[in-house]
């Protein structure tokens, strides 16, 4: 659907079976990056960066669960509103983001055009607007609201800053763009970390980092996963919220993460805790998950503030929508029983059974509502990285070679030149690739030496595909191929064959070189491969006919020797 918004191409429906089939083109250009994304979706299974978005999504979460398993038509159901309801066009990019400004730049201009043509965009006989609120609207009373930004409120900043109505051309003016997007980053935050990108903790280890990390996921979701106070609790109750662990026992709470033993899973108890169970705190206090403190911050102060949040909401408050009702429904379980009650509820192993049915119970209302339920993330600690060292580049020290090849160079603008055969372009890349060549002997030469090069010879190096890519700019693309195949003996003895000489595809060929500061760099550069195999005298290949060799996997082995180098 939203391809469609964004490209207005018309969808072709036909039915087969349980199943409604739309089909409708995708550009060539976006062919490969839309396959891409949906082979992850159904195969991911794991944390990987999105072709699509470029951030880290985790892919596992588009497994089908809960009731979601019962047919395909189900099956394609969770997966594709997992996806709306995860997948963000994000505000913020830049070193402070999750992406590159640029890529933060396009996907508000993404998430803007969707915005504004919703309402205006037909599915069958309706508005997709339409359709959107009837979805949501239902969603959201069984489970809440979007703890995301959604297309309505980028509507409204959109009104704000280019008014009622626009041209799409407008978003290309950068000031206005620049007013939009303040106008976004005023609106709410997201309240619970839902794994979008790979978001980072780094000493010290603070409440306000878990604030920063989650501006940073802030941003357009189309049909964004819901707000629930459960998940809620546990990411103001694991780490960074709550520090670092500080007792000297194994609690299920706790693992050893680069900064040292950290609160990384919040356990069932926590949301009883905070709902005002204090044999749930008991429980949690005598197996150890209680003891994380850290910098103005520990997990009973955490606790206390959200028991004191909770505690402040009137019964209307808890029936906001079917979810909030179904916790609120728990509570009375959640109380311990003083006299009037029959002596069994007044023991402690009765709040146990009554802590572990609510626990039960909730578990129901997680597995029933899994798909839109918005789950919490521990985000990822770590020690804060040294500052970057820079990259140095690196050519084959051979100062000889690089001589020659001037030498052949000079020869051959020479030779031609006196023979009149040589025009003023072929000059010209004949004279920039003898300066190449001549760069090239004094920086070999240099690193032979082990001597530091100066700046602009880094440069050089960076650089030096774009500048043989000057010299034959314009040259037909066969005389830059490598794929080439050359006989170079025939024998007469029978069977009749002749000698082939190949070149075929370039590898890459990685090296471990030394630079003057003592580090150790891996470097990877173009190898060429070489095939040498008989060939029937009557099948004297052709270049056309090698590479489809090559295409097909019909080529030769590579010769045994080069597996001193070569790892296929």
């Amino acid at each position: 659907f939203v391809l469609d918004v964004l490209t207005r191409n018309t969808a072709y429906l036909s039915v087969a079976g349980s199943l409604l089939n739309v089909e409708f083109p995708v550009s060539a250009e976006v062919q490969e990056t839309v396959s891409a994304e949906l082979y992850l979706i159904q195969n991911g299974h794991s944390l990987a960066y999105s072709p699509i978005f470029g951030y880290m999504e985790d892919y596992s979460q588009y497994i089908p669960r809960g009731h979601y398993t019962r047919n395909e038509t189900l099956e394609r159901y969770f997966r594709g509103m997992m996806w709306y309801g995860r997948m963000a066009f994000l505000l913020k990019g830049g070193s402070d983001g999750l992406i590159a400004e640029e890529d933060a730049r396009l996907a508000t201009i993404q998430a803007s055009l969707i915005a504004a043509e919703l309402p205006g965009v037909k599915a069958g006989q309706n508005a997709a607007s339409e359709i959107w609120n009837r979805i949501y609207s239902v969603t959201s009373f069984f489970v809440g609201v979007a703890d995301d930004l959604t297309p309505y409120e980028y509507l409204a900043a959109l009104e704000k800053v280019f008014g009622t109505e626009f041209a799409a051309s407008e978003l290309a003016d950068e000031d206005k763009m620049l007013k939009l997007k303040a106008e976004l980053a005023g609106m709410r935050n997201p309240e619970i970390y839902g794994g979008s990108g790979v978001c980072v903790i780094y000493p010290p280890v603070t409440r306000e980092r878990l604030y920063e990390c989650l501006s940073r996921t802030k941003g357009l979701r189309f049909m964004g996963q819901r707000f629930v106070p459960d998940s809620y609790m546990f990411q103001n109750l694991v780490s960074p919220a709550v520090g670092m662990y500080t007792g000297n026992s194994q609690p299920f709470t706790m693992k050893m993460t680069p900064l040292g033993p950290a609160r990384t899973f919040p356990r069932g108890l926590d949301i009883m805790a905070v709902m005002g169970s204090d044999r749930a705190y008991e429980i949690l206090k005598r197996e150890g998950d209680t003891e994380y403190r850290g910098e103005k911050t520990s997990y009973d102060g955490q606790l206390a503030q959200l028991k004191k949040t909770f505690a402040g909401f009137s019964p209307q408050d808890w029936q906001r929508n079917l979810y909030w009702a179904w916790l609120y429904a728990l509570k009375p379980l959640l109380e311990k029983h003083g006299e009037g009650y029959p002596t069994f509820m007044q023991t402690d192993a009765w709040q146990d059974k009554e802590l572990s049915t609510s626990l039960a119970s909730w578990t129901e209302l997680r597995h029933d509502t899994i798909l839109y339920a918005k789950q919490s993330y521990t985000p990822r600690l770590s020690m804060a990285p040294p500052p970057p060292r820079p990259l140095t580049g690196y050519i084959e020290p051979v100062p000889e070679f690089y001589a020659r090849m001037l030498s052949l160079t000079r020869m051959t603008r020479d030779g031609l030149s006196r023979l009149g055969v040589l025009n003023q372009q072929e000059d010209g890349r004949l004279r920039s690739l003898e300066d190449i060549l001549s760069r090239a002997q004094g920086i070999a030469a240099k690193e032979l030496e082990n001597k530091e090069l100066a700046q602009d010879e880094y440069d050089f190096i960076r650089d030096f595909g774009e500048k043989l890519e000057s010299i034959v700019s314009g040259v037909e693309a066969e005389g830059k191929e490598t794929t080439l195949v050359a006989e170079v003996h025939t024998d007469t003895n029978l069977p009749e064959e002749v000698l082939e000489e190949a070149v075929g595809y370039v590898n890459v060929a990685l090296v471990a070189y030394k630079v003057p500061d003592g580090r150790i760099i891996i470097g990877a550069g173009p190898a060429l491969s070489y095939y040498e195999f008989k060939q029937p005298i009557n099948s004297r290949l052709t270049n056309e006919q090698w590479k489809q060799m090559l295409k097909s996997g019909q080529a030769p082995s590579l010769p045994k020797w080069t597996g001193s180098f070569y790892q296929p």
